[in-house]
């Protein structure tokens, strides 16, 4: 029987440990020092307590790290010297991924990135991987978290996440900004009405971001002004200032139509020229 260690089980890595439980394994978790919430989600979970980690990775198969992403070094570093497949799954750059690689010379680090909400129900939560995946990919088999193997290419499974979140994360909050600041000038009402009306899913319209990069000379002065307004209002204007300059990249392909897909999304990761004094 396989046996995994997951650090720690919050709200995420705790439904990801249930499902450990589901498919075999015998899951283990630290109760050092953890809140009495955490105790509640490790019992009902079915986890093994371990007082400490020491005990937590003595015949360990697997380590899971799902932890908030400012800890995931000082996890790794709390598990030096464990020579077994460590696999971090939390939400960080794929340079990061590469420093824990580091942190843990004589494990097999396993790049993984989860998405999707707490895997409660099947068909709504993936668990990308990428590296040396054999032994992790077949942890979940029959259980509500798909797991999908990109490569072996470390840091590949961070960089999906990285991506994915760009947007997921940054388009709730661009949409609780213009809520506030529709409120402050009385037409929430009309704005709420529109949204209703939109139509689409934009990270999945590619289609549609060349004719964005054509139209960009008009959007980012646009932007700017949104900028301005969200500042008198006393809201934050950064994303909509970032925005106007991310458009700015393609201001030199002005109603352009020929461009392809690959070339505009590759013009986003060249800076435009500056402008002379």
């Amino acid at each position: 029987m396989t046996v995994v260690t997951v650090l720690h089980p919050g709200t995420m890595g705790a439904e990801v440990a249930r499902l450990g439980v589901q498919g075999g394994a015998t899951v283990r978790w630290v109760s050092s020092g953890r809140s009495k919430a955490s105790r509640q989600r490790a019992a009902d979970a079915g986890l093994q307590e371990c007082a400490d980690l020491h005990d937590a990775l003595h015949d360990c198969d697997v380590v899971l790290s799902i932890c908030p992403p400012a800890h995931a070094e000082d996890i790794a570093r709390q598990a030096a010297g464990y020579r077994g497949i460590y696999v971090d799954a939390n939400a960080i750059a794929p340079e990061r991924v590469h420093r824990i690689a580091e942190l843990l010379p004589d494990a097999r680090v396993v790049d993984g990135a989860i998405i999707g909400p707490p895997p409660k129900r099947p068909a709504t939560t993936r668990l990308y991987l990428s590296g040396d995946t054999e032994a992790v990919a077949n942890l979940f088999e029959g259980t509500a978290l798909e797991v999908v193997v990109i490569s072996d290419q470390l840091g590949q499974a961070s960089a999906l996440k990285m991506a994915y979140a760009s947007y997921q994360k940054a388009s709730r909050v661009l949409a609780a900004t213009a809520h506030a600041l529709a409120n402050q000038h009385g037409v929430g009402e009309h704005l709420a009405r529109e949204a209703v009306l939109l139509e689409g899913r934009p990270l999945a319209e590619s289609d549609a971001f060349t004719g964005a990069a054509a139209r960009a000379w008009r959007w980012a002065p646009e932007m700017l002004e949104i900028a301005t307004t969200l500042m008198a209002a006393g809201l934050p204007a950064d994303m909509a200032a970032g925005a106007a300059r991310t458009l700015d990249r393609w201001v030199a392909v002005r109603d352009r139509t020929d461009l392809s897909l690959a070339e505009v999304l590759a013009m986003l990761a060249v800076a435009p020229p500056e402008a002379p004094a």
